[in-house]
């Protein structure tokens, strides 16, 4: 699909013409110097530009002891100061555009306009730099996401993807315990990420339309995909989604092919053979949560909910049996709380990062994967083929339930 996103977003990252990139033209002798392995900048501080001063300015790279903020980016004034406060960084730039020809810079964050995600992260690689991108990777076609794929495979530099449910303290908890095979066969997991209220983000202070009106919920599906996917390295294979909307003009009159859902409901099936429920919701009696529960057939943790003030639990099936309500016979359960741990507080982050952070703690972690992953020239979590996994299964299952629920398979990206 070309989406003319012109209408739709602030004119900061507006002025290029569709969320086509087409005509690259990639050269060894633009990026190899940022190579970092084996050039003085292993030995140096990675220098990062950051672009989008809303979502741009809730990241730690200023406190990481092996970055700098060496620029920053918006076209708006506000936005742009909002990046120099933050950061206190002095070098600004109007546009992504410009700002990715900066020949000091190593890397840069792009935290743009999701419908531009794709285009930003192909500029900056075309001009040498490695690239942290927000969510989601890529916007509603497979197409971006092979292009995406060519440019990251054909400059070889490092692109990450910065999906906060991978490092929330809960997921890391139960990375941990999956690793430790505490849950035995993880046979189902389901997620949820309820947001209702988008409808506040359709339009700017002026008016005009923004990206986000009349979003197709499943185009947004990552603080989903991650907690399982995160966890086990599985891969969603199959999917059949269900959508429901009303008459309101945003699911009536939008340029996502006049997307006419506000809530989408999809059962995945993955690679290993686990079922995976995924729902987002943008509208509904519901008071928005982003939560998973993790079902194993030893141990399973249901994630509880911070806004309904119910905390996790872990469950344990046990050897001993019960009769429930009606007479009938079942295994008996042993109930905990879970004990989160601040992972955040510890020596996974250096020291100057060991604090609180936007979404569950996991900024932190995002800032230092990052830094970290170029520092060491190794494959940060969340690399491009994670990004596209976690992605791509959203686009599919949104053609789903535009297809009344018809099970679709899925394309899948493959780790050389």
């Amino acid at each position: 699909m070309k989406i003319n996103i012109n209408s739709l977003t602030r004119r900061g990252f507006i002025k290029s013409s569709s969320i086509a990139t087409t005509g690259i033209v990639l050269s060894p002798s633009v990026f190899a110097h940022n190579k970092l392995s084996g050039t003085t900048r292993s030995n140096s501080k990675i220098r990062i530009g950051i672009a989008g001063g809303r979502f741009g300015t809730q990241f730690q790279w200023h406190e990481h002891p092996d970055c700098v903020v060496a620029a920053v980016a918006d076209l708006r004034e506000d936005r742009l100061k909002n990046l120099v406060d933050t950061y206190r960084c002095s070098k600004t730039y109007t546009s992504l555009e410009r700002m990715v020809k900066d020949p000091d810079l190593d890397a840069i964050g792009v935290f743009t306009p999701g419908p531009l995600h794709v285009q930003h992260a192909i500029e900056a690689m075309r001009h040498g730099k490695h690239v942290i991108s927000a969510v989601p990777a890529c916007f509603g076609s497979v197409e971006e996401a092979n292009r995406l794929l060519e440019v990251v495979k054909e400059t070889g530099l490092t692109y990450m993807m910065a999906e906060t449910s991978y490092y929330q303290q809960t997921t890391i908890s139960v990375r941990k315990f999956y690793e430790e095979g505490k849950f035995g066969n993880l046979y189902h997991c389901n997620s949820v990420y309820h947001h209702d209220g988008i409808d506040s983000l359709s339009h700017d202070e002026n008016g005009r339309r923004t990206w986000r009106h009349g979003i197709p919920p499943m185009w947004y599906p990552t603080h989903c995909t991650g907690h399982l996917l995160g966890v086990t390295g599985d891969r969603l294979t199959e999917v059949s989604c269900h959508g429901w909307g009303d008459q309101d003009p945003i699911v009536t009159d939008n340029a996502w092919g006049n997307n006419p859902f506000w809530n989408e409901s999809a059962l995945f099936k993955t690679k290993a053979g686990r079922s995976f429920g995924v729902e987002v919701w943008w509208r509904g009696a519901h008071m928005g949560e982003e939560k998973a529960d993790w079902i194993g057939d030893k141990m399973s943790l249901y994630g509880g909910s911070r806004v309904h003030g119910t905390k996790p639990k872990i469950v344990h099936r046990t050897t001993e049996q019960e009769q429930d309500d009606a007479g009938f016979v079942r295994s008996k359960t042993k109930t905990e709380d879970f004990k989160e741990v601040h992972w955040y507080e510890t020596d996974m982050l250096p020291e100057p990062l060991r604090h609180g952070s936007g979404h569950e703690g996991s900024h932190s972690f995002l800032t230092h994967e990052f830094i970290d992953a170029l520092k060491n020239d190794r494959r940060p979590s969340v690399d491009i083929y994670d990004a596209l996994n976690y992605t791509v299964p959203g686009i599919i299952a949104h053609e789903s339930a535009l297809k009344g629920g018809q099970s679709l398979e899925i394309p899948q990206f493959i780790r050389p």
